[in-house]
């Protein structure tokens, strides 16, 4: 009954969506405060009832009920309880109800947000009340997670067992809560279209919405990226994997969005760009759902291989992106331009960081469809991989970094290119410091590796040298500098960390992939292989049960080859038989910011000995960066959402009246 129930609940928050829908629309019409907070409240009721729903799968999961298609195909009695849970967005069915539950509860938000004028707050309402009747539709009448099986099966067929593990428990909510999070920004991008009038208010409006999704996808991504650096066992951490790509985009789009939105609540500038940015972040999320869910893509990453479902969200992303840009099309020429500003000011920065972030989304979204589309066209199969974006985006990137540090040191409307340039002198001699450094610290001593910890070091440097000059360091008494630290405001602590934490990631990036060592070699017991500056020894190999896997459990010695201390790692091959697949489980050994990456490969025999495994042995160096520097980015973007200017528009709820006054 527990089932029923929850589909029952999925069908009546579909039909509250349609009439959130339609109340918003006759409200904002009518300028009835009665009808538009009618939708409002049908917007909060829609969310609670998919939260019903989502917590009637979760208890079938946890439950064992096999009378239930989507837990039999993806659950196991043997299971971890963790993964019992996190089978319920594991796969397409129980993913799409958590779309439509994060979906209707940022709408449920925007719908209790205060001081947005109530033209505006019923447009957004009404629209991204149908966005939530689109997907729910979707959900109820082609993935339905509640179907039943008859007879129902004694036993599940489990989930991937690529999929068990701790990160990807957490991974799709927080990226879902990302990609799904800027549906509110195109909400409120089409609502301001429709009402003709995108102002600094609704720069101001707009961007904790954008922030708080770009800062959930930051992390999203993050786990994502640090679940296939261990679990999957290649020693890397991106691939430019087409559904790492559709994650990507949102994310690009997300941080132009951010600084766009900034020029149009200072200056008024920029509305129709930010207003195209906005639709775009979402458009790029519903994309990545389509890649997903279509069957054009075979990924570890992908949900289903149903053309018919991918035909229909195709047809949604086309309904809804082009109606929104259609729109776009048709108003944008009224929207007002802002005020004038010269090219060398802090406009002028932020214009030239949106030109790059968004040729830099252009070129990954180019090397994702291209394959598809020849494929399509013409049958012909090729492959877009890391030489394509090394050659497109990471230049375009470089360019950006190098302008961004100037832009928080330009004054508005007018800056003075040279006074910044002195400000971040230090930073520009530091940064090269770096470089000469890292070159002589690393072997073999690479021209562009150094170059790039100079960029990492120089964005670090800079977002230093912006916040020493806003505090007047060394130029005023220490304790004026004290007074200083106290009344900066959170947001530009959180600019600071962001841009800090880009540098970070910046330098591990270019020093684990320009420095990486790897080595492979057949290992009998007390066997070593070297790579880079540790050797590892082969201890043992055990058999090990666990809850629903046998494994061959390796247990290995990293010795540092300049005599530190010795440590023992452990790496696995597991056996899942519900499935019966076999995956690795890499042993890490944390060395400050290095990483030494063992992986145990498959048993076999050596003239050697007659029990011999393959044993792979990465040296990451500064590996740690890649992974700490987005937790940063994370970490300033959530001060900023903590700083008071930002919290207008969602804060508490007022009434529709109040609203409509």
């Amino acid at each position: 009954m527990i089932s029923e129930f929850g589909a029952y609940a999925l069908i009546l928050a579909l039909v509250l969506a349609v009439l959130q829908t339609v109340m918003a629309a006759a409200g904002r019409i009518r300028r009835s405060p009665v009808l538009a907070g009618a939708a409002q409240g049908a917007a909060i009721a829609s969310a609670c009832l998919v939260a019903l729903a989502f917590a009637a799968l979760i208890f079938a999961f946890v439950t064992s009920d096999f009378s239930v298609a989507n837990v039999a195909n993806n659950s196991h009695t043997d299971k971890p309880m963790l993964y019992k849970v996190a089978g319920a967005w594991g796969s397409h069915e129980g993913s799409l109800v958590l779309w439509c539950l994060v979906m209707t509860g940022f709408g449920a938000a925007l719908a209790r947000a205060s001081g947005l004028p109530f033209g505006l707050k019923t447009s957004a309402v009404g629209v991204q009340g149908a966005l939530g009747s689109l997907f729910l539709a979707f959900a109820v009448f082609t993935s339905n997670p509640f179907a039943r099986l008859d007879p129902a099966p004694f036993q599940g067929a489990s989930l991937n067992p690529l999929l068990q593990d701790p990160a990807l428990a957490f991974h799709p909510p927080l990226l879902y809560a990302g990609y799904v999070g800027f549906s509110v920004t195109f909400s409120l991008a089409v609502a301001a279209l429709i009402e003709g009038r995108v102002d600094p208010a609704w720069g101001r409006w707009v961007r904790p919405w954008a922030l708080a999704s770009w800062v959930l996808l930051t992390v999203g991504i993050t786990l994502g990226s640090f679940w296939a650096y261990y679990e999957l066992g290649w020693g890397g951490w991106w691939f430019w994997d087409p559904v790492e790509n559709a994650s990507f985009m949102p994310w690009l789009a997300g941080a132009a969005l951010l600084h766009s939105a900034v020029v149009t609540e200072r200056r008024g500038a920029l509305a129709g760009w930010t207003v195209f940015l906005a639709l775009l972040a979402f458009t790029f999320s519903m994309l990545g759902a389509f890649l997903v869910r279509s069957g054009v893509l075979t990924s570890v990453h992908a949900f289903a291989v149903d053309p018919e479902r991918g035909l229909m969200l195709l047809g949604i992303l086309g309904v809804t992106a082009g109606a929104a840009f259609a729109l776009f099309a048709w108003r944008a020429p009224r929207l007002t331009g802002g005020g004038l500003f010269a090219p060398i000011s802090r406009e002028g920065a932020l214009v030239l960081n949106n030109l790059f972030l968004t040729a830099a989304a252009a070129t990954v979204l180019l090397g994702t469809l291209y394959p598809l589309i020849l494929q399509a066209a013409t049958g012909a199969t090729i492959s877009v991989g890391p030489p394509y974006f090394a050659l497109t985006f990471t230049p375009l990137m470089v360019v950006a970094f190098l302008i961004l540090p100037a832009g928080p040191l330009l004054a508005w409307k007018r800056g003075d290119l040279k006074g910044a340039g002195q400000r971040l002198a230090v930073a520009a001699g530091l940064s090269l410091v770096c470089a000469l450094l890292g070159w002589m610290a690393f072997e073999p001593r690479k021209a562009v590796a150094a170059g790039g910890i100079a960029i990492g070091a120089w964005l670090i440097l800079g977002a230093l040298a912006e916040v020493a000059e806003r505090l007047r360091l060394f130029r005023v008494p220490l304790a004026e500098v004290g007074r200083r630290t106290r009344a900066l405001p959170l947001g530009a602590w959180g600019m600071t960390l962001a841009h800090a934490g880009l540098g970070l990631f910046v330098l591990g990036a270019v020093v684990e992939t320009g420095f990486k060592v790897e080595a492979a070699a057949p290992l009998g017991l007390d066997g070593t292989v070297t790579a880079g500056r540790y050797s590892v020894r082969l201890d043992d190999v055990r058999i090990v049960e666990g809850p629903n896997y046998l494994a061959e459990q390796g247990h290995l010695t990293v010795t540092p080859t300049d005599g530190g201390p010795e440590r023992t790692v452990i790496a696995e091959r597991r056996f899942f038989p519900a499935g019966g697949q076999t995956t690795t489980e890499v042993g890490l050994d944390f060395r400050g910011l290095d990483d030494v990456y063992v992986v145990l490969g498959e048993r076999r025999s050596t003239p050697e000995a007659d029990r011999a495994w393959t044993v792979r042995v990465y040296w990451n160096p500064w590996a740690r960066l890649i992974f700490l520097g987005p937790l940063v980015m994370a970490i300033g973007g959530v001060l900023s959402l903590l700083d008071r200017r930002l919290r207008i528009g969602v804060a508490g709820r007022k009434t529709a009246v109040e609203s409509a006054a």
